[in-house]
C-alpha cells in the first residue's frame, strides 16, 4: 500500500513538472516575441526621428558617419548671391570670359590686407584653352615672422555645361590634393615672401608657365624664377638656366657683372612661332629708368637658352592661350526683379515638395517596419501553434512515433499553406484579368 502511494505521488510530481516545463516554453516563446517586437518598434521610431542627420547618435552611428568621403565627387552648383532681408534689390554681377595673358607678361599676384587678416587666400585662377582645368595660387601668411609662401593647385572642371558654368562651378573641394608647384616653406628669413603666379598655358593646354617671385616686404623683390609644369608627364621643369645665360652673356661680352647689380626677368609666355619655347625680357634696375637687357627664350624643359633681340621697341610675339573670369557689369533691374519673383514662387513649390517628400519618407518607413512586425507575428504564431501541437501529440505517442507524427503534421501544414497561397494568387490574378478587360474596353471605345 505504501509503495503504491509513493508511485502515485512520484507520477503526480513528474506530471506537474512536465506541465510546468511546458508552461515555461510557451512563456519563453511569448517573451521572445515581445522582446523582438519592441526592438523592431524602437528601430522604426529611431529611424523616423533620425531620418535627417542630427548630433544625437550612438558611437557606431558616429563612426559610420565619420568615414572618409571623396569631396571631388560632390555636386557643385553655380553660386548665387543671397539677398539680405533688409534689401529689396541687390545688383547681380554679370561675368564674361576673357584672355588671361593680355598684354603679355601682365598677370601679377596682388597681396592685399585681407591675407594678413585671414592668413590664407586663393588668388585669381587661369583656365586651360580646352576648359578642362583651372590652376590657381593658394597663398599663406605666417604672422610670427611675417613670411609668405604659396602653392599652385589644379582643379579639374566639369565636363558638362557651358564654359561659363564650368568656371563658376570650380570649387576647391574638387582640386587635386597635391599642388603642382610649391615654393620653399622656409620661415627663417624675417618678412620674406615667395609667391607663385600662373603666366599662361601652352597652346595645347598640356603645360603651364608659372613665375615665382622671391623678395622681402621690407626691401622689395629680389628675383623672379620661372617653371613649367607638364600635365601629361606630371613633371615640373626649372627654367632658371636662362638667368645664368643672361648673366654669362653680359659678363663675357659686355663686361658687366649683373650679379653685382639689381636686375630681374619678366616672363612673357609661349612664343607664337615656336610654341615649345618660353620668352622673357630682362631689365637692370640701377637707376630711375630700368635698363633693357634684351629678350630671351628657353625651351619648355629648361634647355637651350637663346637671345631673341636687344631692340626694346621690337614686339616679342607670344600667344595668349589661357582664360580668366571677370565681372562685366550688372544684371538689369527688371530682370533681377522677375527672377526674384520667380524664385519666391519656386521656393513655395520647393517647400511643399519637401513637406510631401518627408511625409512619404515617414510613410515608407512605417510600411517597411509594418511588414517586419507582420512577419515576426506570423513566425510567433507558427512556432506557438507547432509547439502546442507537439505537446498534444506527446500526450498520446512517444519516441519514433512522436517524431513521425510531428513531421507528418509539419508536412500537412506546409501543404495547406501552399494551397492557401495558390488560392490567393488565383484570386489576385482574377482581379488583374478584370482590370485588363476594363482597360481593353476603354481602349476600344
Amino acid at each position: 500500500m505504501i509503495k503504491k502511494m509513493l508511485l502515485v505521488s512520484i507520477c503526480l510530481i513528474l506530471c506537474a513538472n512536465l506541465a510546468q516545463a511546458s508552461d515555461y516554453r510557451s512563456k519563453e516563446i511569448k517573451y521572445q516575441y515581445g522582446v523582438l517586437k519592441k526592438d523592431i518598434e524602437h528601430e522604426r521610431n529611431s529611424k523616423i526621428l533620425n531620418r535627417y542627420p542630427s548630433g544625437y547618435m550612438t558611437v557606431d552611428e558616429y563612426e559610420k558617419a565619420s568615414e572618409y568621403k571623396d569631396k571631388s565627387k560632390n555636386e557643385i552648383s553655380v553660386p548665387k548671391i543671397e539677398t539680405p532681408s533688409d534689401f529689396k534689390y541687390i545688383p547681380k554681377p554679370l561675368y564674361s570670359i576673357v584672355k588671361y595673358n593680355q598684354p603679355a607678361g601682365s598677370p601679377e599676384l596682388s597681396l592685399g590686407k585681407r591675407l594678413f587678416e585671414v592668413k590664407q587666400i586663393n588668388a585669381q585662377g587661369v583656365v586651360s584653352p580646352d576648359f578642362t582645368k583651372l590652376v590657381y595660387p593658394a597663398v599663406y601668411y605666417y604672422g610670427d615672422n611675417k613670411t609668405v609662401d604659396c602653392d599652385l593647385f589644379e582643379i579639374p572642371l566639369d565636363k558638362e555645361g557651358s564654359s561659363l558654368e564650368k568656371i563658376l562651378k570650380a570649387n576647391v573641394s574638387k582640386r587635386n590634393p597635391e599642388p603642382i608647384i610649391s615654393t620653399a616653406k622656409n620661415t627663417d628669413n624675417y618678412a620674406a615672401f615667395r609667391t607663385l603666379t600662373p603666366v599662361d598655358f601652352s597652346v595645347d593646354g598640356t603645360k603651364i608657365l608659372a613665375k615665382e617671385k622671391l623678395g622681402s616686404s621690407e626691401d622689395g623683390i629680389w628675383q623672379t624664377d620661372i617653371y613649367i609644369y607638364d600635365f601629361d608627364s606630371k613633371m615640373k621643369y626649372d627654367l632658371n638656366d636662362i638667368r645664368s645665360a643672361i648673366v654669362y652673356f653680359w659678363k663675357e661680352y659686355m663686361k658687366i657683372n649683373l650679379e653685382a647689380n639689381r636686375w630681374d626677368i619678366v616672363p612673357l609666355g609661349f612664343l607664337k612661332e615656336m610654341p615649345d619655347r618660353v620668352a622673357v625680357q630682362a631689365y637692370a634696375y640701377t637707376g630711375e629708368i630700368p635698363i633693357y637687357l634684351g629678350a630671351w627664350s628657353i625651351d619648355t624643359k629648361g634647355e637651350q637658352p637663346q637671345l631673341i633681340t636687344f631692340d626694346k621697341t621690337a614686339v616679342v610675339a607670344v600667344s595668349s592661350n589661357g582664360y580668366k573670369l571677370i565681372k562685366d557689369g550688372v544684371q538689369d533691374y527688371q530682370i533681377t526683379q522677375r527672377e526674384e519673383k520667380f524664385q519666391k514662387q519656386q521656393s513655395k513649390v520647393a517647400k511643399k515638395q519637401v513637406i510631401n517628400a518627408d511625409k512619404e519618407l515617414v510613410k515608407s518607413i512605417k510600411e517597411e517596419y509594418s511588414y517586419k512586425l507582420k512577419d515576426l507575428e506570423e513566425d510567433y504564431k507558427y512556432d506557438y501553434k507547432n509547439y502546442k501541437k507537439l505537446q498534444s501529440l506527446s500526450g498520446s505517442t512517444t519516441g519514433p512515433e512522436l517524431e513521425e507524427a510531428y513531421e507528418q503534421y509539419l508536412k500537412d501544414n506546409l501543404n495547406k499553406n501552399i494551397e492557401k497561397t495558390k488560392k490567393k494568387i488565383e484570386k489576385e490574378q482574377k482581379k488583374l484579368d478584370k482590370i485588363e478587360e476594363k482597360l481593353q474596353g476603354l481602349t476600344t471605345n
